[in-house]
């Protein structure tokens, strides 16, 4: 079992009365609620809390990308990878990832990521998202019945530019270069592994198997909702007559762990709540333009995660889902949107989501809401001295992990010179 700190950089000074005054946050949130001076502060223990979850011994620390909203701060995900580039020394660096559709034109994704390879000694995860609605279409104005067209020409660029031996032409619909020829090149050969974050939709399934990208579900209800799209994703790879290699897959899942039961509930209710009624406040217009999803996976009836999140999602016959929108703390421990407990209560809880899911790459939101870094490194490091060793001799003694790096040996690897020392070395 591999084990990925994800951060999302969630803005943590929402006013309490951000659902009832603002109708979004994201797309149209306003200006003023931002202060950048308090954004100094956040950006840098958000840093703090990556590069601690790297000490701890986490397999991958993982940053992603959005763009025009206090859900989370990281509309460049490479810049904040290529400081834990030299600021890290173990972890895997999981870029989750670059928007590619968005890229223009997507060599700067081959270019940047080959760069952030090489400074890491080669230690990253390539990421590519298709991007949520709110995201491409409405942030950045990309017509989303070209989305996904736009996306897997991006991607055939990017990976021919990484293992391509020439300089060569590409003509495509979207993108024509006569030269391309990146510089630097990737550390890993022929390509740092590519996982595909997705919300359900058949097809990247489908894309994944094709072309043995590990498919990562990014959920942000938990495993009981997310029950429906993974075993969907197996029953496809039963269909494609593919293995059923638990590191194919990741899943995200919110936990917090104290030292007892009733510690944890009181810890993490206020975080959980700011999360999930503030951060997810997304206004429903901007959950489903007209070609962004699928046929596919309409007829699959997939839910989107934009879906669930603005409270347009229905079921089998057409009816609103319940329990999506303004959820009590109580209604997220039921439901299993956030796991909370002492370290063996949680221990128990993800050993069966691992196993009911399949799943070998474990994504941990540790830091959630206006969690503050005190509380964020603690639950860090409770997960990985008292959680992560009950639950690593899952999968290892039957599959091999063929989607994790493979960076040089440690002995090869440039070692940064402190500040610190240089100074003393002037």
């Amino acid at each position: 079992m591999k084990f990925c700190w994800f951060h999302l950089m969630p803005y943590t000074l929402l006013p309490d009365n951000f659902r009832e005054k603002y109708p979004s946050v994201w797309v149209d949130i306003p200006r003023e609620l931002f202060d950048p001076a308090a954004a100094n502060r956040m950006y840098n223990d958000f840093m703090d809390e990556l590069e601690f979850a790297d000490a701890q011994g986490f397999d991958a620390i993982c940053v992603n990308e959005h763009h025009s909203n206090g859900y989370g701060l990281m509309p460049s995900p490479n810049l904040i990878a290529s400081s834990l580039a030299r600021r890290t020394s173990n972890a895997a660096i999981c870029i989750m990832g670059n928007s590619l559709a968005l890229y223009n034109p997507p060599t700067r994704v081959a270019e940047e990521m080959a760069m952030i390879d090489c400074i890491s000694g080669g230690r990253v995860i390539a990421g590519f998202p298709v991007g949520t609605p709110w995201d491409t279409s409405y942030c950045y104005g990309m017509n989303p019945s070209q989305l996904r067209a736009r996306y897997r020409e991006a991607h055939d660029l990017v990976v021919q530019a990484w293992t391509r031996d020439d300089t060569f032409a590409f003509n495509g619909r979207f993108n024509q270069q006569r030269y391309i020829n990146i510089w630097p090149q990737p550390l890993q050969k022929p390509r740092p592994p590519i996982w595909i974050p997705g919300g359900g939709s058949v097809e990247t399934w489908q894309w994944c198997a094709e072309m043995d990208y590990v498919y990562a579900y990014l959920s942000y209800f938990g495993y009981q909702l997310g029950r429906k799209t993974m075993h969907g994703f197996w029953g496809e790879m039963d269909k494609l007559g593919k293995d059923r290699n638990p590191y194919r897959a990741a899943f995200l899942q919110f936990v917090g762990v104290a030292e007892t039961r009733a510690e944890a509930l009181k810890l993490y209710r206020e975080p959980a709540e700011y999360f999930f009624n503030r951060c997810l406040h997304v206004d429903p217009k901007y959950a489903s333009p007209p070609g962004y999803v699928t046929e596919a996976t309409m007829r699959a009836n997939i839910v989107s995660m934009a879906q669930q999140a603005t409270g347009t999602a229905r079921d089998g016959r057409g009816r609103p889902q319940q329990g999506l929108q303004n959820p009590s703390f109580e209604d997220m421990l039921d439901k299993g949107y956030v796991i909370i407990g002492s370290p063996d209560e949680v221990a128990d809880k993800l050993r069966e989501v691992a196993i009911d899911l399949n799943v070998g790459h474990l994504m941990l939101l540790l830091q959630f809401g206006n969690m503050g870094k005190d509380l964020t490194n603690e639950n860090s490091r409770l997960f990985a001295q008292r959680v992560a060793p009950q639950l690593r001799d899952l999968f290892d003694d039957q599959w091999e992990d063929r989607w994790w790096p493979k960076p040089l040996p440690t002995q090869l690897r440039a070692t940064p010179v402190s500040p610190v020392v240089a100074r003393a070395a002037e």
